[in-house]
């Protein structure tokens, strides 16, 4: 395909990109057409023949072609950098071990360089292309290569895009499919973000659930169950639960990381390791352990691990999980905070900001309805990972960069949350004692102590009583004679009714 050919065909596309809803692809489009007009350009080859590419890019023909198959939905639709990064690692991985198997020394340092470059994030702006492509992942494993081969030839002094003295497949990619690659980073920007972002986050605000928990030890307060008032319990006991929810989560994500430790490198197209050699995958995972700091392995079955990402469903449904944990938190300390007059009132968060642009003076719990609706996000993430996971049709999942990325999204919005949550609302929260103290003795569930000395049903009788009339518990007893004075303050005191006699 001529250069005059290809201007031509991308002249009409961007006559039609004019009506597209994304500014993105108009905007990049503009850019081709202007560095076309100005000649700042390169030719790159494919197998299906000649593109041109922005000169300052280290991209190939592969990129250019999916940059124009796949306009779907822009810039906020980019593979997750952190899939890239994993990517740079494994072909840095992957040309240290073969130079056991051929890969001459130049090219092998200049591709561990370059990989460094990409891992490093200074070429960040190398890699365009969406997660809505091959559900293979193919084109960003090529666009990976592209950047790493050019950026590699150039360090050798080459010339960009000639593939020479550095092939993207034939170098890069050497002893590797599209099909072991991705799931391969995959599963090493899982594990990376997992144990950098989301478990140092959930474990943040475990800390400071904690600290609340002992401060809180000795406050007795009334416990709700159907929102309605139930018998005492500490405002610490009630904590404690919520720290037991983190510390279960925390658990469940560290079970999960075992599968997600297994790599699927030398696996290539089907499971077979067809064009790899014997302890090429091994000696992949042990570098890639290597240079990550975590014990990844390679999967034992290779054709599970590019059929099947059993693996990221599983630990998806853990964040699912963790979702439900902390949304059950989040609104729990919203409700028991809520007023600051006409609410439960029992807890005061801090207050960061308006919460009114209509009403002076109104503070709302904005860090939970931060970390709720980030919860909401999880659990539809959860469901797109579910259905993607289903999709392994024979010898390969097809559902791959969606998966990734909505696992990754999950990691990291529930890592940062937990910490916001943290640091701008568990860490400030206060307990209003009185309102507490007051709360507690206004509740007829308190009857439920004189049970094992008066009987269930004339306990009931006290209490439905009371509740009609309007009076205390103690007022009514005494009118309906069940018990005296001194037998009420000596049988319900609520701090006696908070564990096992």
């Amino acid at each position: 395909m001529s250069g005059l050919h290809l201007f031509s065909r991308t002249s009409r596309f961007v006559t039609r990109s004019v009506f597209s809803n994304s500014i993105f692809h108009k905007e990049t489009t503009h850019f081709l057409v202007k560095r076309m007009a100005s000649g700042g350009f390169r030719i790159e080859t494919d197998s299906f023949g000649d593109l041109q590419v922005p000169s300052e890019k280290y991209y190939g023909a592969n990129t250019a072609r999916s940059l124009m198959n796949f306009k779907i939905g822009g810039p906020a639709e980019k593979m997750p950098i952190e899939v890239i990064h994993a990517f740079a690692i494994l072909k840095k991985a992957a040309a240290t071990v073969n130079q056991n198997f051929g890969l001459p020394g130049n090219i092998a340092k200049a591709i561990q360089q370059a990989a460094d470059e990409v891992n490093s994030g200074s070429l960040d702006s190398h890699f365009p292309l969406v997660i809505w492509q091959t559900g293979s992942g193919t084109q960003s494993n090529m666009n990976v290569n592209e950047v790493i081969a050019n950026r590699a030839i150039e360090l050798l002094g080459g010339k960009l895009g000639s593939k020479d003295p550095v092939h993207p497949n034939d170098h890069v990619n050497k002893s590797q499919s599209s099909n072991d690659t991705y799931p391969t980073a995959m599963h090493i920007a899982v594990a990376r973000s997992v144990n950098d972002t989301l478990l140092p986050g959930i474990k943040t605000l475990l800390a400071a659930l904690e600290e609340k928990a002992a401060e809180f030890k000795d406050i007795v307060k009334i416990g709700r169950t159907h929102t309605q008032d139930a018998t005492p319990l500490t405002l610490g006991q009630e904590f404690s639960g919520y720290i037991q929810q983190l510390k279960n989560g925390i658990a469940r994500i560290e079970g999960c990381l075992p599968r997600i430790y297994e790599l699927a490198a030398g696996g290539t197209a089907v499971g077979t390791g067809l064009n790899t050699r014997i302890g090429f995958a091994e000696g992949v995972a042990d570098q890639v352990a290597k240079e990550t700091g975590l014990p990844f392995v390679t999967a034992p079955n290779k054709f599970e691990a590019l059929a099947a990402h059993d693996a990221l469903v599983e630990i998806s449904g853990a964040l699912n999980t963790l979702a439900c944990s902390l949304m059950k938190i989040a609104n729990d300390i919203r409700f028991l905070a809520s007023g600051p007059r006409c609410g439960l009132g029992e807890l005061t968060l801090p207050e960061n900001e308006p919460g009114s642009s209509i009403m002076p003076g109104k503070v709302n719990p904005t860090q939970c309805e931060a970390i709720t609706m980030v919860c909401a996000q999880v659990m539809g993430n959860h469901v797109a990972v579910s259905v993607g996971g289903c999709n392994g049709h024979f010898e390969l999942n097809v559902f791959k960069p969606m998966m990734v990325s909505n696992v990754l999204r999950s990691s990291r919005l529930i890592g940062d949350s937990c910490v916001s949550f943290t640091e701008n609302c568990v860490r400030g929260i206060t307990a209003n004692k009185d309102r507490i103290d007051s709360l507690l003795h206004e509740s007829l569930m308190l009857v439920t102590a004189l049970n094992p000395h008066i009987g269930y049903d004339a306990a009931a009788k006290i209490a439905k009583t009371a509740h009609k009339n309007g009076k205390t518990l103690k007022e009514t007893a005494i009118e309906l004679k069940l018990l005296t004075a001194e037998q009420f303050d000596e049988w319900v005191q609520p701090e006696d009714m908070l564990g096992p006699k």
